[in-house]
């Protein structure tokens, strides 16, 4: 009868190609880059036997050869008289059992065999690798979506919380995903959210955190109506048209300077689009926020007095301090310039980076040291008053 030459099912001794095909194979279903989990699964070997071994350092070596499908354990010793920490020393005596031609000075190579691992240690290895395989993945989302901040993402709400209204959106990415956090002060005003909808968010920052890559997603941000527009509007997109600035109050309105180094492209019509196609497409999207395109200009005087758009502008003078202006405006105007509770004066201010001081034709200011702020969070009470009780809409 035959002897049996195949290796019992239940060895411990540790099966070199199966260990490679099964490093081969999380590499490939994983995405992982070749030679990371052999590097992981190294570590954990070791730690494994340093777990169970006190006094085991850097003497502990792994010689894996994928060439040869071998994977083996090493534990160097230094052959001396006595020894003192049989971790790292052995006695001559016991070093010629392995190596005859042995002497004192010698390294000595002890190989251990895996069945030496205890149930302890083996379970740390697991842990090790396990890890090892989480890591590149959060590793491999982080740098996939990194590649993605300040740009524009369609996610799909997947849990809304009932106690805040804060919504969580599944985001992808190539063939990665993750799950993001909207939170309610990132959220327009006014807007509903249903589990299952698709969003359009802005990618504001990816951060590492605890739990793996953190995607910052804003649905208010002034960068989320610029991807808007690179998307409709081609000339935007190839350069044509250039973006300059962009004031936004998120769900209200929306004031976007556009420019173009062509003569014969029309900045504003292009974003406009046949028959305001282009613009319409984007208000929808914003749920009805209005949108405010004007021309940018390298004069301040008349970029200002684009900004203030819809309102006609009598003249515009800068003061000495060169980071505010005197704008004077027609009687009727003065409402819709200034704007419902100040909004039109403060997203202009925001657009051209002046602190603009309206006042009517009938009674420009005198003194710049007089000029009232219209650009606070909260317009004055005259103001405001006056804006509200305006015929005029804008």
């Amino acid at each position: 009868m035959a002897k049996r030459t195949t290796k019992p099912a239940n060895s411990n001794e540790l099966d070199g190609k199966e260990f490679f095909a099964a490093i081969a194979q999380i590499e490939q279903e994983k995405g992982i880059k070749p030679g990371y989990m052999m590097e992981k699964i190294t570590q954990a070997l070791l730690s494994a036997y340093r777990r169970d071994h006190e006094g085991v350092g850097d003497n502990l070596v792994i010689d894996a050869d994928p060439d040869t499908c071998t994977v083996r354990l090493f534990l160097k010793k230094d052959i001396v008289e006595e020894v003192d920490n049989p971790a790292t020393e052995i006695s001559l005596e016991e070093a010629r059992l392995v190596l005859p031609q042995a002497q004192l000075g010698d390294v000595v190579r002890m190989e251990i065999k895996p069945k030496n691992f205890g149930r302890v240690a083996a379970q740390t290895a697991r842990q090790v690798i396990v890890q090892g395989i989480r890591e590149a993945e959060q590793g491999m989302i982080y740098d996939e979506f990194c590649n993605k901040e300040h740009e524009l993402l369609t996610g799909i709400v997947t849990r809304i919380d009932p106690r805040n209204g804060s919504v969580t959106l599944r985001i992808h990415s190539g063939s990665e995903f993750t799950d993001a956090y909207l939170g309610t002060n990132e959220q327009v005003k006014g807007e509903h959210y249903v589990e299952g909808q698709r969003l359009k968010v802005y990618v504001v920052e990816v951060r590492h955190a605890t739990k793996g890559p953190q995607v910052l997603i804003s649905r208010t941000h002034p960068g989320l109506v610029k991807r808007l527009f690179e998307m409709e509007v081609p000339e935007i997109y190839d350069g044509t048209v250039e973006i300059k600035s962009v004031a936004r109050e998120a769900g209200s309105r929306t004031k976007l300077a556009v420019w173009s180094a062509d003569p014969n492209v029309d900045p504003i019509g292009a974003c406009v689009g046949p028959k305001g196609q282009r613009v319409n497409t984007i208000v929808e999207e914003l749920k009805g926020e209005k949108m405010d395109i004007i021309r940018f200009s390298e004069d301040p005087a008349q970029y200002i007095a684009a900004a203030l758009s819809p309102a006609d502008v009598v003249s515009v003078e800068e003061l000495p301090d060169g980071k505010s202006c005197r704008v004077v405006v027609p009687d009727d105007q003065l409402s819709l310039a200034i704007g419902k509770e100040g909004q039109n004066a403060r997203l202009a201010a925001k657009l051209t980076g002046y602190k603009i001081d309206i006042k009517p034709a009938s009674a420009p200011a005198e003194d710049p040291a007089e000029a009232e702020d219209l650009f606070a969070e909260s317009a004055p009470a005259e103001e405001t008053a006056e804006s509200e009780t305006a015929k005029t809409e804008e």
